[in-house]
């Protein structure tokens, strides 16, 4: 039997998924090949099974939803299940309830929960046939559950041609399917042609057809001589010469059977009853399409299909344009502007000749109603075609902006460049200032390049003061941590600095004059800004604030040393981005949340939250971010980790992350005790702040320590000063014992115990705990080279034994040098005696929010997973640690 190993791929998938371990795949390979009959043949064997199909259809990829609606409308009766937010979040975007402009996160755990209602009787297997044609929302849902249902009794197969045509495929499983083999070939063949045939004409027909099963199918059964096709072996591909054939069988229709054919191809639903309407409008008769089904192109039945999408798209474009507008023109007629009025929109601008404001404004809504249900992507082709169609020139330019603006939401900022190109020319003075000011940003997103800063600093200029800043600030704030041209900064600093600070300054004018403090002034005269723009950023209304400011709010707080705050400012944001289901904001958030549990000395819970932030972004398709893994692995002394995430680091459009890359190398080399590397990658770090571009100001700590190991203490000088100004201008517990350790490693004081013991109980008062137990490490050093041994041992043990349970394995080996010279044996306490340390980090994650009293929903809704996902995961932390219940757990934890 053909396709024997594919098949039994997906029978294991299958059955994987009715044992409780969901999974997709993609089935891919050219039209005709045979994709959708090998899945419809194991889901025809199925049983106790709940099937839900859906269908990409060419012309119907700009209709919000639409793929999505048809999967999940046999289960949206148990809807009433889910949780109130999930709930409105599916009615909103399907038609069915309050407007509520929901995010795609919570439409995609929406989604993930309807089917583990349905899954919970029996289970599902959803066919998402033609995937490259489903409209961009639907899509991502999509995939965002594909990824998701591990642990649930669900099945999805994805049937594309392409998966790089459709972002997010190509990162699922993929079953590719080629040309069947020969004598495959011939036995299909056999079962289709009559005895006899000339051998030379079928080794033709066998060349032509590639192993394509359709188009074996197809050139058997033309009319040609002998029963064979017409072969033609200069066309370049079986797909253009199954075309053909289509079109010549359509051709062949009566004259009256035709154009009914097109009013069918131009209806993707294939809904009979709006045909039979529209047809009738036309003066056809519905009857007529029986002579199609004959011909095999089509099939009647509750819905009317094609053969296959190849003949819709085939019979679609062969026809001539004016009869397209006339079927598109009675399909709007016919179709009840109530309950499907996007659906009349898009067949009125088809059946449009020239230019008509009343379709124009139509289609406005229509994008209007699909950018609140999130659906930027179908709002932008709405509002395009409406432009189109706009009669007045600067109306027209308008509507492009607004397009423009709507493709730029919808993570393309190629074809918005393109809108705003078309729009310009046609503007007035006031509106292309504002559609400069968008071309601008878009081409600072496609490349952070100093042309691209120039451009966003000089149209700031021509901005209103409010306008102004928070264009100023994004400028900065993209170029802060990427800024690999030293001086940059400074230069547009001086630019933004000509501006003035204004008298009421909002918490985004605050948040720009502390930056450029920062890079500009001596620390203690940027400390004043700094927390003032805290206070004030802390203060807002969330509005006010924006959630990616806050990112620069929690850089603002790290480099003050605040550790309160900081964890408090971290927590809060991602809880605000949770509560949004932002896709944008959360993956950010997480990082700086996992920076304060690094800085707490969790390392393992700031892996877990990495591990999340990665596979949001993956779900969402942006770039990863990778600093905060730098940094991570680090403290953990992974150097070939940090070698790995090093790696892409600055290819095909990735960042440089050379502010973070800088400061982890100087961590990760002093763990190792490479100090010489440290203290390169330090000084590095501190000459970009001399010729004023933003760095972390942690950075000084580690220059400090690298240069007294590497016995050039007069190297860390400046950074000693550094940081005893910013004690004294904000003197925290935290920055206060940085100052007091750099001191004490200098040795230039007569005091040094003093200052060592100063420092750690200075620490003690804070939550950075990484930190105080560095601190007893260096002190435990002293005290060894001052050969109070006794002491020394005492101080080494309690830092190798802090280190080492927190998984800084490369500090921790610092002290257990020390200790075993000093002949004394390390007491093993490392991160592999944490009973917790067995968990994987998505395992550790769930772990921490159920002992701290979180519920399997209020986790799964928390982590955009399912329910059964997270018992399942909870499931196999009791089996590793050998408990059964929540209390047991909370125990431990604790």
């Amino acid at each position: 039997m053909a396709r024997q190993s594919e098949r039994h791929a997906i029978d294991q998938l299958l059955a994987a998924a009715a044992a409780g371990r969901g999974g997709a795949l993609v089935v891919s390979g050219e039209a005709g090949i045979g994709k959708s009959a090998l899945i419809d043949t194991a889901v025809r064997s199925l049983e106790g099974h709940t099937v839900l199909r859906t269908d990409g259809a060419e012309f119907e990829q700009d209709l919000l939803y639409a793929a999505l609606y048809q999967l999940c409308a046999p289960l949206l009766d148990r809807r009433a299940k889910l949780p109130p937010v999930q709930r409105e979040a599916l009615e909103a975007v399907f038609g069915l309830g309050p407007q509520t402009s929901p995010a795609p996160l919570t439409v995609g755990l929406a989604v993930l929960g309807l089917l583990h209602e349905g899954a919970r009787k029996q289970p599902v297997c959803c066919v998402i046939d033609d995937a490259q044609w489903i409209d961009d929302a639907s899509r991502q849902v999509l995939v965002f559950v594909a990824r998701r249902i591990e642990a649930e009794r669900v099945a999805m197969m994805f049937v594309a041609r392409d998966p790089a045509s459709a972002p997010g495929l190509a990162a699922l499983p993929r079953l590719a399917l080629t040309g069947l083999p020969e004598e495959d070939a011939r036995r299909l063949l056999r079962t289709v042609v009559r005895s006899g045939l000339d051998t030379e004409l079928v080794e033709r027909i066998l060349a032509e057809a590639a192993g394509n099963p359709l188009a074996l199918l197809e050139f058997a059964h033309d009319d040609g001589p002998f029963g064979i096709p017409h072969v033609r072996p200069s066309l370049p591909h079986v797909g253009t010469v199954l075309k053909s054939q289509f079109v010549h069988r359509f051709e062949q229709l009566p004259s009256d059977a035709r154009p009914l054919v097109v009013l069918a191809a131009a209806e993707p639903v294939g809904d009979l009853a709006l045909l039979r309407r529209a047809a009738e409008l036309l003066h056809m008769d519905p009857g007529a399409l029986s002579v199609a089904e004959d011909a095999g192109l089509l099939s009647l039945g509750p819905r009317l299909t094609f053969r296959h999408p190849l003949v819709r798209s085939a019979l679609y474009s062969a026809a001539t344009p004016g009869l397209r507008r006339r079927v598109h023109g009675a399909l709007a007629e016919a179709t009840d502007p109530a309950t499907d009025a996007d659906r009349r929109a898009w067949h009125r601008a088809h059946a449009a000749v020239d230019a008509d404001e009343e379709v124009a404004a139509e289609l406005e809504r229509s994008s209007q109603r699909a950018r609140v249900r999130g659906g930027f992507s179908a709002a932008a082709a709405f509002m395009e075609r409406a432009a189109q169609l706009t009669p007045d020139a600067e109306r027209q330019a308008v509507r492009l902006i607004a397009a423009a603006r709507l493709r730029l939401q919808a993570g393309s900022p190629a074809a918005a460049r393109a809108l705003i190109a078309r729009a310009e020319p046609r503007l007035k003075d006031d509106r292309r200032t504002q559609a400069r000011l968008l071309r601008a940003r878009i081409e600072f997103q496609l490349g952070h390049t100093p042309r691209a800063t120039a451009a966003l600093i000089d149209i700031a200029t021509q901005l209103p003061d409010e306008q102004a800043a928070e264009v100023y600030l994004e400028a900065f704030a993209s170029v802060m941590f990427n800024d690999n041209r030293p001086g940059l900064l400074t230069k547009l600093g001086a630019a933004i600095q000509g501006r003035g600070r204004p008298q009421e300054a909002s918490p985004v004018d605050l948040l720009l004059h502390a930056l450029l403090e920062q890079i500009r002034l001596p620390v203690e005269q940027a400390v004043p800004a700094m927390l003032e723009a805290v206070t004030a950023c802390r203060a807002a209304a969330p509005e006010a604030a924006g959630p990616w400011r806050m990112n620069l709010v929690c850089q603002l707080v790290i480099d003050l040393r605040d550790d309160a705050v900081f964890r408090e400012v971290t927590d809060q944001q991602v809880e605000a981005a949770r509560d949004q289901g932002s896709l944008a904001t959360l993956p950010q958030a997480l990082r700086y949340q996992a920076l304060s549990r690094i800085a707490g000395g969790s390392l393992s819970d700031a892996a877990g939250i990495l591990a999340e932030a990665q596979a949001l972004d993956e779900a969402a398709g942006t770039m990863r971010v990778v600093s905060v893994d730098l940094i991570l692995a680090a403290f953990r002394g992974d150097a070939y980790h940090f070698r790995e995430l090093r790696k892409p680091m600055g290819v095909d459009g990735r960042p440089n992350e050379t502010v973070g890359e800088q400061y982890a190398r100087a961590v990760l080399h002093n763990g190792l005790g490479n100090y010489e590397a440290a203290l390169q990658a330090a000084q590095a770090s501190e000459r970009r702040h001399q010729a004023g571009s933003y760095i972390l100001w942690a950075v000084y700590p580690e220059l400090v320590e690298a240069a007294v190991r590497a016995d050039r203490p007069h190297e860390a000088l400046h950074a000693v000063n550094l940081l005893e100004r910013l004690a004294r201008a904000h003197p925290a517990p935290w920055a206060t014992a940085q100052w007091l350790q750099a001191r004490a490693l200098m040795g230039q004081d007569a005091d040094c115990d003093r200052l060592y013991r100063e420092a750690i109980e200075h620490y003690a008062r804070t939550g950075v705990h990484i930190h105080h137990a560095r601190t007893r490490l260096t002190y435990g050093e002293w005290l060894d080279g001052e050969g109070r041994t006794e002491d020394a041992r005492a101080e080494l043990q309690a830092a190798h034994e802090m280190l080492s349970s927190m998984g800084a394995k490369a500090f921790a080996e610092r002290a257990a040098r020390r200790l075993r010279a000093a002949g004394e044996r390390p007491r093993t306490q490392d991160a592999d005696e944490d009973p917790l340390s067995v968990l994987t980090a998505r395992e550790r994650l769930i772990v921490g929010k159920v002992a701290a009293g979180a519920s399997s929903r209020e986790v799964a809704t928390a982590l955009f997973l399912s329910p059964r996902t997270i018992d399942t995961h909870l499931h196999n932390a009791y089996r590793k640690l050998g408990i059964s219940s929540r209390q047991q757990l909370r125990k431990l934890s604790g």
